[in-house]
């Protein structure tokens, strides 16, 4: 018979994954246990609790448990450049933090950093989950990772389905569909587009819904009127100065974000254009951005503050329920509404 000898780091003291392996379980399984979460079968909890006592494991997390304080800690990770977004994300987030009774921590993860390391840091931290929104949400080597790892995640905004997290989204594909046809309802037939970041999966949903709409109404998509952006204002300006640089401009410009459409407003603005008299500028999301310009963006209200909040409460039931037993919905689609305010007209001479 072979001898199990745990994994120890240099400390010697016993680690999480030594408990996991000797219980046969994973190693949320054994957080769950030391955290007295609901959810877990009788027999994985009295295995969990022998591996322990035999392996003599106890770290501070299993010695706030026992003092009464389980506080789940969960992690909002994030990388979004947009400042208005990200401020309606942390609100939601932190009302159902408070709701919920857990710990809520924020931390940036910009491009190139070292995530092996942020992820083993946030095992150290006994960090029990994150939520992802966009652009991370569709960072496939960080949800590799997070797998790997055994760290529940919950994407918000990720624009698909995801076979191993739970997803909370809207229809960007439709939602920008819509938007499209209300401004050929107008009368708009020279419409220019900016796209929002290139990795972001709801850029291509976003443009994929504004192409269509267009194709089914009979419009010739104009390449010179479709231009990346990136989900910020300056990206938005340099698109809007480019749109109308053009010999024969767009009548109406589409963003795929609020930041952006403030920022084609901006342009207007420095051409001498009258939004929306000579120029209709529509948005993205409903930001606090949209309703704060002049003038006041029409836009697709996004429900971010909603999503945020139903995602950290799908991430808490999912941590709180044993592998072995059915979970929680791993799939939530929010409505989302198209909001008219003063930015939008039929084009000049209709």
């Amino acid at each position: 018979m072979t001898e199990h000898r745990p994994r120890r780091r240099h400390s010697g003291r016993p680690t999480v994954d030594d408990v996991a392996r000797l219980a046969g379980c994973s190693p949320m399984t054994v957080s769950r246990v030391v955290n007295g979460a609901a959810g877990v079968r009788e027999g994985t909890r009295e295995a969990v609790e022998a591996a322990i006592r035999k392996l003599g494991y106890a770290p501070n997390r299993a010695a706030r448990a026992l003092a009464g304080a389980r506080q789940l800690r969960l992690v909002l990770l994030y990388a979004n450049p947009s400042a208005a977004y990200l401020s309606e994300l942390l609100i939601g987030c932190m009302d159902a933090a408070t709701r919920q009774g857990v710990h809520l921590l924020v931390e940036r993860c910009d491009a190139g950093r070292d995530q092996a390391k942020m992820i083993a840091r946030f095992g150290e931290m006994a960090i029990d989950g994150l939520l992802l929104p966009p652009p991370l949400c569709d960072d496939t080597a960080l949800l590799a990772r997070l797998r790997r790892a055994d760290l529940p995640a919950v994407l918000i905004g990720p624009g698909r389905a995801e076979a191993h997290h739970p997803v909370v989204m809207i229809d960007d594909y439709q939602a920008a569909h819509d938007m499209t046809r209300h401004l050929v309802a107008l009368g708009h037939r020279r419409i220019g587009f900016v796209i929002g970041h290139p990795q972001q999966t709801a850029s291509a949903l976003r443009l994929a819904g504004f192409r269509d709409a267009l194709d089914e109404a009979g419009i010739v998509i104009d390449p010179d009127f479709v231009r990346q952006g990136e989900f910020t204002y300056r990206s938005g300006l340099e698109a809007g100065m480019a749109l109308l640089a053009l010999t024969q401009r767009p009548t109406a410009i589409f963003a795929a974000n609020d930041d952006m459409a403030a920022g084609c407003v901006a342009a207007a603005h420095r051409n001498r254009l009258d939004v929306p008299q000579d120029l209709t500028v529509c948005g993205f999301d409903d930001t606090a951005q949209a309703s704060t310009i002049w003038p006041e963006l029409t836009t697709i209200r996004q429900p971010i503050r909603t999503m945020a909040e139903r995602a950290l409460d799908l991430l808490v039931q999912e941590i709180k329920t044993d592998p072995g037993l059915p979970g929680p919905s791993r799939l939530l689609t929010l409505d989302y509404e198209l909001i008219r305010r003063e930015s939008d007209a039929p084009p000049a001479g209709a």
